[in-house]
């Protein structure tokens, strides 16, 4: 158990946390959202011990033994893949370095004797024995093939790292565990055999993800920061949010009885109790979720932007038609055999095993990368607006305030722009008041992202193009963009990882891989479940 006790915490005039009181209890996963900034990935590492409140203390039950995610990808660079994972366990760690010094001795005493016999004891209590081909095991359930296992951490790739730091928070079954976003850098195979194992997971979980899907699958409890505060709520994070928007709109219904609101929500709670699945975590959450009672939802204080795209006119019959490209990259295909052409309400999930290829399939079509071989044409009457990955060039050397930054985007075509107009798109995506003469070299991340969308709604295109959209969003943007990209009734191309995102907007997906192409109509989840899909992306890869 957890206990966070008048947890207090401020930066000057900034208070992060203010007389937090919440508790964590075994066998439940907590889903720690909020807005950004709001302090997610700072609780956590008060919980670790990593940073000190200004008042206030966190109890954990003697003898609990505690994993965090190690965000650190070069601190092990000397230490071998499977040495990496075996140091997760930092007690059984010591206990073997301490024996094998002992038995390293050459003047071995009956004192050293003794004293390795109850190092061996300790070290099989906490099950050493097998510990080797357990970190084995773990790794390649991550996709570390054996032949990395004793490679150096320096020597292999960005994507096996972030595995191996996984595999080392999870080793051993520590009693909790404390994930900030598990899933980034992960692919979907592996996302999915996490979700499995932390379904499963009998002790306390605290994660941070930006990822629904995830959220979704593992967690039994959501705990809400806001506004220096922390809630825990039962249920997922689906049934916080669709609950919470109930609730608020419960609350501005006046006409409506108390009694009748209650029925509504006590109804709205056995639907979401009657969909669990067989797993540990879905269980635990059902039976919390059956002793809900009328009082314990709330609305959300939360802010969701307004996403709305328009189109100044309708996408004609001829689109887009690619014929035959490829690419390489010092020497390396990244594609190949790329041709396609798009119909009106395609919305195409572009994917591939190297996230070079959707990046630079994009970059290409918008006539910043140019193509080894292989024609692409755009229709005459499309319009697009392009989101990419990397926005630093719309920002590097600017000094210039949100109002004027946007102002240079807006479209020859439109008259009578003045300060109104601008204020009002900004206003969509959240800059209010002085906000808006805010310098943007001083944006966030996310802020950056959220005046990208201004910009591009500023457009009004008939065609998007979408470079991992969700990154640097919070929650509340993420669920605004995705809901505004379903209801869109134009053509979008979009890569991302957001599993929930790709499902719910994409109805075609295209693969892109060295060798070739896959091309179907379909949703993201019948692809991946797909047995002909499977065998294409064998041959395709292999």
């Amino acid at each position: 158990m957890i206990s966070a006790n008048n947890i207090t915490l401020a930066y000057g005039k900034r208070v992060l946390f203010d007389e937090v009181n919440i508790s964590f209890t075994k066998g439940n996963c907590y889903g720690v959202i909020g807005a950004n900034g709001a302090g997610k990935s700072t609780f956590l590492k008060i919980i670790s011990g990593e940073i000190d409140p200004n008042k206030g203390t966190i109890d954990i039950t003697p003898g609990e033994r505690m994993a965090v995610l190690n965000q650190n990808q070069f601190e092990f660079d000397e230490i071998t893949v499977l040495n990496t994972v075996l140091m997760g366990h930092k007690k059984m760690w010591k206990v073997m370095h301490d024996r094998d010094a002992i038995y390293a001795k050459e003047d071995f005493t009956e004192a050293d004797g003794l004293k390795a016999g109850e190092l061996e004891h300790d070290f099989g209590e906490m099950g050493g024995y097998t510990a080797e081909s357990d970190a084995a095991t773990l790794l390649s359930d991550l996709g570390v093939k054996d032949e990395l296992h004793q490679a150096l951490m320096k020597d292999v790739a960005a994507n096996i790292k972030v595995r191996v730091l996984l595999a080392q928070a999870i080793f051993g079954n520590p009693d909790i565990l404390l994930l900030d976003e598990p899933t980034n850098n992960l692919d979907v195979e592996t996302i999915s055999w996490l979700e499995n194992f932390l379904a499963d997971y009998e002790n306390i979980v605290l994660v941070v993800s930006h990822d629904r899907h995830f959220l979704d699958a593992v967690c039994t409890h959501v705990a809400d920061v806001d506004r220096g505060k922390i809630k825990i709520y039962t249920g997922n994070y689906t049934f916080w949010y669709e609950s919470s928007q109930l609730a608020a709109r419960q609350a501005s219904d006046k006409n409506k009885k108390t009694e009748e609101k209650k029925k509504d929500l006590l109804e709205f709670i056995a639907r979401f109790s009657a969909n669990a699945s067989k797993s540990k975590q879905a269980t635990s959450r059902k039976k919390a979720l059956d002793k809900l009672v009328f009082e314990d939802i709330t609305p959300s204080n939360r802010k969701y932007p307004g996403i709305i795209f328009k189109q100044d006119r309708e996408v004609g019959n001829e689109i887009l038609k690619v014929d035959n490209l490829s690419l390489s990259i010092d020497g390396k295909a990244v594609f190949s055999k790329i041709k396609f052409d798009i119909q009106k309400g395609d919305k195409i999930a572009f994917i591939s095993r190297d996230p070079i290829a959707p990046t630079s399939f994009f970059e290409m079509i918008n006539g910043r990368l140019k193509a080894d071989s292989g024609t692409y044409e755009w229709g005459t009457t499309v319009t697009t607006a392009y989101l990419p990955n990397d926005n630093s060039e719309y920002f590097e050397g600017s000094t210039l305030n949100l109002m004027d930054w946007l102002r240079q985007y807006v479209p020859p075509t439109t008259k009578d722009v003045d300060e109104d107009f601008l204020r009002g798109f900004l206003g969509k995506m959240l800059f209010s008041g002085d906000e808006i003469l805010k310098k943007t070299n001083v944006l966030s991340g996310g802020e950056k992202v959220r005046c990208m969308i201004s910009k591009m709604m500023l457009q009004n295109p008939n065609v998007l193009i979408l470079d991992e959209p969700t990154n640097h969003l919070d929650l509340e943007s993420i669920i605004s963009f995705n809901d505004n990209m379903v209801a869109y009734n134009s053509v979008i191309l979009l890569t991302t990882h957001d599993h929930q995102f790709m499902q719910t907007v994409a109805n075609r997906i295209i693969e892109l891989t060295p060798k070739g192409m896959i091309d179907r109509l379909m949703t993201y989840d019948e692809y991946l479940a797909d047995a002909r899909v499977k065998e294409a992306r064998a041959e395709l890869y292999n």
